[in-house]
């Protein structure tokens, strides 16, 4: 019993303790139920605060007047998660929170207008994770293999390391949102509720599951000719989707005991991993062509590369870490989603010059039948004091995408700095990203900027 034990305690501060800088959190809420330790709870709480300075789509509208730019605080995620290994071989895990509240929008449902439900308040919480697993070939130092099995509302989505991401440790400021494809239309926030089977076989990991996706609904728009055939989510009673992800980690081996995977581990773990994965559902996508309807699969690849070290001299510190993942989709012919964070801005109906395709406010062309290739960098600067009071790690990242729907590639970037005041635990993020603005399929008329500066807290 000792000996598992000390074997999850080992993952627990691998995954949310040491291995993100701060040796003085430990395992941080973490209470035992039994003598030993074997039986535990633990509570991890965070929050994520964005000030933003952003350049508006043009045709952009905010609080009735004209915009080009606009300024706001929101709560990009508050969030809770408790988790508790009942047994040895036993785990239930629940994960709860809001996301996206701004001084327009985020709020509960039905609020609007101003007064005590104006728009904006009192977002309701509701559940990110809601699992129960069991572990039927335990994780044990001496054996190559393990197995568990799980089921419920669930994060094991497979695809990419990006698409089970933990939020408390990225590189950059955030996902870049195409890492999550199916996010809130075939899922619930990046999860959907069905089974799952994880493990590792030496130094492979894999994770499988096999799911029921929420039910989309879009009508498609009724074209004439088969070239002009766009596909959009419309799933009815949808058929069960088949997810997988897997990945060879090289040096040190990293913890699997919940789905989250870790951004950045700050020069703590020597880490390199190759990965890749998938996410197929039958029939999840419809196009009309003389009113003809055709149902599409989903067909979602992905292969990436992870990197994290430390380098240069020991007492100083230093570590690289760089990520790179390639998507391939297919949602149908020419689907196009076009996505945004905390959008503030709305449609301005006066506005006559060139409006942006994607539409008003910061949304961009993020998700798509197509291709995607996403690569970020981040190097940690040398610092010889044992309990320095600020690390600092600037950052960037590039971004590529070809999609079906438009007849133009695009590109671009983030360049930003996190400043470590305590590990990942509480951190300052600074960072200016650029999005394409296109007015026509054919046609990118320029790029719009967007300054955000983060503060992050989590225990």
């Amino acid at each position: 019993m000792k000996k598992i034990f000390f074997i999850a305690a080992v993952l627990l501060l691998s995954l949310k303790g040491f291995s993100q800088g701060s040796v003085d959190y430990g395992s941080g809420m973490k209470f035992n139920l039994n003598e030993d330790g074997s039986k535990y709870m633990r509570f991890i709480a965070w929050n994520q605060i964005w000030f933003r300075s952003s350049q508006m789509n043009p045709g952009t509208m905010i609080g009735g007047e004209a915009a080009t730019t606009g300024t706001d605080i929101g709560n990009r995620r508050l969030r809770f998660l408790a988790y508790s290994q009942l047994s040895k071989r036993y785990m239930i895990v629940t994960h709860f929170g809001i996301n996206n509240q701004t001084f327009t929008n985020g709020g509960a449902a039905g609020t609007s207008g101003t007064g005590g439900y104006g728009a904006g308040k009192k977002p309701g919480l509701f559940f990110h994770d809601a699992w129960n697993e069991y572990a039927l070939v335990l994780p044990e130092k001496d054996k190559k293999f393990s197995l568990s099995l799980g089921g419920g509302l669930h994060y094991y989505m497979g695809l990419s390391r990006a698409t089970m991401a933990s939020t408390l440790n990225f590189l950059t400021i955030d996902a870049p949102i195409f890492n999550w494809p199916l996010i809130e239309n075939s899922d619930q926030f990046a999860r959907q509720m069905g089974l799952f089977a994880k493990g590792k076989y030496g130094k492979l990991e894999y994770r499988l599951s096999y799911n029921k996706p929420y039910a989309t609904n879009l009508v498609p728009t009724n074209v004439t000719s088969a070239d002009n055939a766009v596909a959009v989510d419309n799933s009815g009673n949808t058929k069960w989707s088949k997810a997988g992800y897997f990945e060879y980690q090289f040096l040190d081996q990293e913890a699997n005991l919940l789905p989250y995977k870790v951004g950045s581990y700050l020069g703590t773990k020597k880490v390199f991993n190759i990965g890749a994965g998938f996410y197929t559902a039958p029939d999840a996508t419809k196009s009309s062509v003389n009113n003809t309807i055709e149902k599409h699969n989903i067909n979602l690849f992905a292969a990436d590369v992870f990197l994290d070290l430390p380098v240069g001299k020991k007492e100083n510190k230093m570590a690289v870490t760089a990520y790179s993942v390639y998507y391939d989709y297919d949602f149908g012919p020419n689907y196009l989603r076009n996505v945004s964070i905390m959008n503030i801005g709305s449609v301005d109906p006066n506005f006559t010059g060139n409006r942006a395709l994607a539409g008003a406010g910061n949304l961009q062309a993020s998700i798509g039948s197509g291709n995607i290739w996403y690569t970020q960098a981040g190097i940690l600067l040398p610092s010889k004091a044992d309990k320095p009071k600020v690390r600092i790690q600037p950052f960037g990242a590039f971004t590529y995408k070809n999609f079906d729907a438009l007849d133009k590639s695009s590109t671009q970037f983030d360049l930003g700095t996190n400043f470590f005041l305590d590990g990942q635990h509480a951190k300052i993020t600074a960072q200016y990203s650029t999005r394409p603005v296109y007015t026509t399929p054919s046609n990118i008329s320029g790029s719009k900027g967007e300054f955000i500066v983060q503060l992050q807290i989590y225990l």
